[in-house]
């Protein structure tokens, strides 16, 4: 039995903001349910019992969305008390949240951080490039509540990440955003490129991150970086760093990095348990925790055809001499293109060349 890491999804696809680029919101409206609701305590108190009866050595509970906290902070104080319940092999437990961080109280933020919770706070840069894309449903601006959660949570102490979408408008001005968030001392940063509906002609929505864009970005923001680095400033840019691991021989952290997909283990709020966050599909469901236990996901079929269908690499990447640090990249990314190819190659082409020598003399 292997160690284990769930990626929960109780509160579904709902949510309290109305991001325009949203990719869970495009996932939902091809499955035949598209929001589960709110996860169950049965469901809940299953999840936790036969994933601590199956991990070994280490369990991680993760939680997204959707917005997780839509669900009530009820739910994780019951939550962390059942794993105490069921911990019976004392197993190393971790916990870690991903949130919009819109008006997450006081009470949250000090049990996140009583309980050791990671959480990563997505924010799009400054006012002007958060608020063009993430507004509530009534098309208000979020930036400034989501500046006061992190306020609390610097008050508090308690421990996250900013988690930035590279769309359109924050690939414009990342020195901006690098500035502020140098401003506001942010040291641990994920910026995630923005992914257009699926099945839909790449490049033509409004938020759309196109790859000369994106290949521009890369080589700015590691500018920046490098230049904090010689300067003695250390920030964690989790891309790059993943590149700098890969450089000195380690297996890249980044499921996007390592060349193929494995069973992430993601679970819907009626129990369902999907192979990726990106996969979350009708046609891709594996099983669901009341019916089945977590050895039986990985043996079944659809998830073999899942795992080997993302060998499916073109010839030409394969040969390419920034293979072994692309791999091809992550399969959601060259699944749609005709010739199997990652979307974002010529970005992260641009990339290593410019960078790649600099990077070199990190290790």
């Amino acid at each position: 039995m292997p160690a284990l890491n769930l990626l929960i999804k109780p509160s579904s696809g709902m949510c309290n903001l109305n991001c325009t680029y949203c990719f869970y919101h495009d996932l939902m409206s091809k499955r035949e349910i598209p929001s589960y609701g709110f996860m169950s305590g049965e469901i809940r108190e299953t999840l936790i019992k036969k994933a601590l009866d199956y991990a070994a050595g280490q369990c991680s509970f993760g939680f997204q969305g959707g917005e997780p906290t839509m669900i009530g902070l009820e739910f994780y104080k019951e939550f962390v008390e059942l794993v105490k319940q069921y911990n019976h092999k004392n197993l190393d437990v971790s916990f870690y949240i991903q949130t919009n961080g819109y008006q997450l109280s006081q009470e949250w933020v000090k049990f996140l951080a009583k309980h050791h919770f990671l959480t990563g706070i997505s924010l799009d840069g400054t006012i002007h490039t958060h608020n063009r894309y993430r507004k509530n449903y009534d098309g208000k601006d979020s930036f400034a509540q989501v500046m006061e959660t992190i306020e609390l949570f610097d008050r508090y102490k308690a421990e996250y990440n900013i988690l930035t979408v590279v769309n359109q408008a924050t690939a414009m001005s990342v020195r901006k955003i690098y500035q502020f968030y140098r401003k506001n001392d942010f040291r641990y940063l994920q910026f995630i490129p923005c992914l257009d509906p699926i099945g839909k002609e790449k490049g033509n929505e409004e938020y759309s991150l196109l790859p000369e864009a994106y290949g521009k970005f890369l080589c700015e923001l590691f500018d920046l970086w490098y230049d904090d680095y010689l300067h003695g400033r250390i920030v964690s840019i989790r891309t790059f760093d993943n590149y700098l691991g890969i450089l000195r021989g380690y297996p890249p952290e980044a499921c996007d990095m390592r060349g193929q997909c494995s069973v992430q283990h993601v679970v819907e709020a009626d129990g369902s348990v999907y192979p990726c966050d990106f996969y979350v599909l009708d046609q891709w469901r594996l099983g669901n925790v009341m019916e089945d236990d977590f050895a039986d996901y990985r043996a079944r079929e659809k998830a073999r055809e899942f795992i080997e269908s993302s060998h499916n690499i073109d010839e030409e990447c394969q040969n390419c001499r920034y293979f072994p640090l692309c791999r091809g990249g992550c399969r959601r990314v060259r699944e749609e293109s005709a010739s199997g190819r990652n979307y974002f190659c010529r970005s992260y082409k641009m990339f290593f060349d410019y960078a790649l020598d600099r990077m070199g003399r990190m290790r």
